[in-house]
């Protein structure tokens, strides 16, 4: 068992918004934050533009898939976020759940993921800091 908060990012296909956002908490918590993503309905491959504004970054999303949602992510993370995946997410007593409303990256060039990924970041940043704050 860990000490550590575990967020879970969930968007339908896992392969564009749920894909950055777990790439930049783990960037930016250095081990301070156990992270995962997954897809109601996984695509076959992380969409090409992404991983170019990821590289951006310095992040290199090349290496991932679409993982599929299941129960036991769920029950495992401290804090769900949905991004477009509706109904398709079980809820759990005692989790938290928010729903980052971000426009789907699919079928988009890399200069209308930039703009996703920069808001993904500013609501990654935001999360990170209120999950290890410490405890009042």
């Amino acid at each position: 068992m860990s000490d550590l908060p575990e967020v879970l990012f969930v968007c339908v296909h896992n392969a564009g918004r749920s894909q950055m956002a777990a790439a930049l908490l783990h960037h930016h918590a250095q081990g301070r934050v156990t992270v995962r993503s997954a897809g109601s309905a996984p695509a076959d491959s992380i969409n090409p533009a992404v991983v170019e504004a990821m590289a951006e970054l310095g992040l290199d999303l090349a290496g991932e898939f679409p993982k599929p949602l299941t129960e036991q992510a769920v029950r495992a993370a401290d804090v769900v976020i949905t991004m477009g995946c509706g109904d398709a997410c079980p809820v759990f007593p005692g989790k938290r759940y928010l729903d980052w409303a971000l426009t789907d990256p699919a079928g988009k060039g890399v200069e209308h993921v930039r703009p996703i990924r920069d808001e993904i970041d500013r609501r990654v940043t935001a999360l990170l800091a209120e999950l290890t704050a410490p405890a009042a």
